[in-house]
């Protein structure tokens, strides 16, 4: 059905229910009560489905982003001598963040997801599957490879490549993208953080060397 015919449906639909409630259910013909009662029902198989997906995309996205943070992190002596850019938040702040955000992923991804037979549905979650999955390699680029440029170019797909997972998502469930918003805004910032690094430590930093020290000791 078209978003046309969706709402045209929906409009109908809530005029009925309307006339249920204000003159009762017998009001109505039985075949516009049978109607109302398929209605009520699919509304119910929707809620549950999304319910369903919700319980399994949110701890798969908390799952996939808590492993990527395995992949590398600040407490490194490489870190610890970049210049710091003077937008650079407090460190807890992105744990707080990205958990959020991580929850929010998965509720618009079971939003979609639970669409059963929306035209699009398997290109929008496609589409922001391949984003997510390369989007949450930055931490292992920046952190692990230390290498800043590179850690950029990762976060200029992501925006890129969201904006077009968020066009495909609009077109099966338009409040998914408003779920999303944040995570766009967050990273867009991340991409200006990546930038400044890259612009105020522009030998790309001092790469660290205890395990070559260790190895000249031994």
């Amino acid at each position: 059905m078209s978003l046309r015919g969706w709402f045209i449906a929906e409009q109908s639909t809530g005029h009925k229910l309307a006339l249920a409630r204000a003159s009762g259910i017998a009001a109505l013909p039985l075949t516009e009560i049978l109607e109302l009662m398929n209605v009520l029902a699919s509304r119910a198989q929707l809620r549950a489905s999304f319910l369903r997906w919700a319980l399994f995309m949110v701890p798969l996205v908390l799952l996939i982003g808590f492993a990527a943070g395995q992949l590398g992190g600040p407490n490194t002596a490489w870190f610890a001598g970049l210049v710091k850019p003077a937008i650079y938040p407090p460190p807890v702040v992105f744990g707080i963040v990205w958990t959020v955000l991580f929850v929010l992923i998965g509720l618009a991804m079971a939003l979609v997801a639970s669409a059963w037979g929306a035209t699009g549905r398997g290109a929008a979650l496609i589409a922001f599957g391949l984003h997510f999955a390369v989007t949450q390699s930055w931490t292992a680029v920046f952190f692990g490879m230390q290498d800043m440029f590179a850690g950029l170019m990762v976060l200029g797909f992501g925006v890129a490549s969201l904006l077009i997972a968020l066009a495909l998502v609009w077109r099966v469930r338009p409040v998914a993208v408003w779920l999303l918003a944040p995570y766009l805004a967050w990273l867009c910032f991340a991409s200006a953080l990546n930038y400044q690094f890259l612009a105020a430590n522009p030998d790309g930093g001092s790469p660290e060397a205890d395990g070559a020290a260790m190895r000249v000791e031994l």
